[in-house]
């Protein structure tokens, strides 16, 4: 140990002593707070609310809130929060990462930064790693958060869309990692904003937070959404690339691509790796597959109408008519939106 660390501390210990006037601040609340009733205890959470709707902020109403907590675990499960644990919920309403040694309690730790971050009405999320423990805690832990007037959700398996939306809109929800992450995906690939079921991403406390940002995360969630029947499309699609013209150049200028006076369907850009359809080309695939404005669908890639299929596979074939050969690295030319996410999901 250095002359440096043994005179002011390591980095953990310079951090906690700034918390330690926090933690005086709730132990010193302790006797106010188990001098009030069920009632007057419960009434903490709607005074809280008001507070922060006029103006204060989850810093200011920490002291009293974490001693609101402290005193209902205390009435209900019998488990009054130590000094340690205080801590430790500081540490993680500052987004920290709280190591805290076996038969520490993190488990009742979570509820502290949990109960005071609900109250700003945004919702909590508490991941777990598995089921069995995301649904031990909703229910255990659960009672404390119920108790002092706020809604408890439970996310796992096997539930459906409005089930896990009515989970989701609770003050808090409990989860797994996998649950809540395969939800986070198949909301992206929604069409309509009624269909998600997730309300958004305000605080979140995760356990075994190394197991699963470090462990778990080596391993992708990977989902796809339903295959559409395309391919009689793309056989269309390709009878009708197979009969326009192409014009191959090193570089294409945008004037060129739009330029009605062309001689050609479309035009291959070796620089760039793209073939792109030009004014002709466009009109011809407007009338080949009756769209009013092919541009238009395509950019409007939430659109799911066959219509937008058949641009789709028009553009795919394009990507296909350039094969690829020994001396050009390149097999598929390819097109920017045709591979954007938010026009193939």
């Amino acid at each position: 140990m250095g002359l440096i660390t043994k005179l002011f501390g390591t980095y953990s210990e310079r951090e906690l002593k700034s918390i330690y006037p926090i933690v005086d601040k709730i132990e010193a609340m302790a006797d106010e707070y188990r001098a009030l009733t069920d009632e007057e205890l419960r009434a903490k959470t709607p005074e809280f609310k008001a507070r922060l709707a006029n103006g204060e902020t989850l810093d200011d109403i920490l002291p009293e809130a974490f001693a609101a907590v402290r005193e209902a675990a205390g009435r209900v499960l019998g488990l009054y929060p130590y000094r340690v644990q205080l801590i430790g919920g500081i540490v993680l309403h500052q987004g920290r990462i709280a190591e805290m040694k076996t038969g520490e309690g993190k488990t009742l730790v979570a509820t502290l930064p949990a109960y005071l971050n609900a109250l700003t009405g945004n919702g909590v999320h508490i991941v777990t790693v598995n089921d069995y423990l995301a649904k031990r805690d909703s229910e255990w832990m659960g009672k404390v958060h119920r108790f002092l007037g706020l809604s408890v959700g439970l996310i796992v398996h096997d539930l459906t869309s409005d089930e896990r939306r009515a989970a989701y809109a609770a003050d808090i929800t409990y989860g797994t990692n996998n649950e809540m992450g395969f939800d986070y995906l198949r909301d992206n690939m929604c069409i309509y904003s009624t269909e998600l079921v997730q309300r958004g991403h305000a605080f979140a406390i995760v356990d075994e937070v190394d197991s699963i940002l470090i462990d778990e995360a080596r391993t992708p969630l990977i989902i796809s959404g339903q295959g559409e029947k395309s391919t009689q499309l793309y056989d269309m699609a390709e009878m009708f690339v197979s009969r326009l013209k192409k014009l191959v150049v090193a570089s294409v200028d945008e004037k060129e691509e739009e330029s009605e006076d062309i001689d050609a369907d479309y035009i291959v850009d070796e620089k760039a790796r793209t073939a792109t359809l030009t004014a002709r080309g466009i009109a011809k695939a407007e009338a080949a597959f009756n769209l009013e404005n092919l541009a238009d669908i395509l950019l409007a890639g939430h659109k799911r109408g066959g219509r937008v299929v058949f641009g789709k596979c028009t553009l795919a074939c394009l990507s296909l008519e350039e094969p690829p050969t020994p001396d050009r690295e390149y097999g598929l030319w390819a097109l920017d939106f045709l591979i954007s996410p938010k026009i193939m999901r």
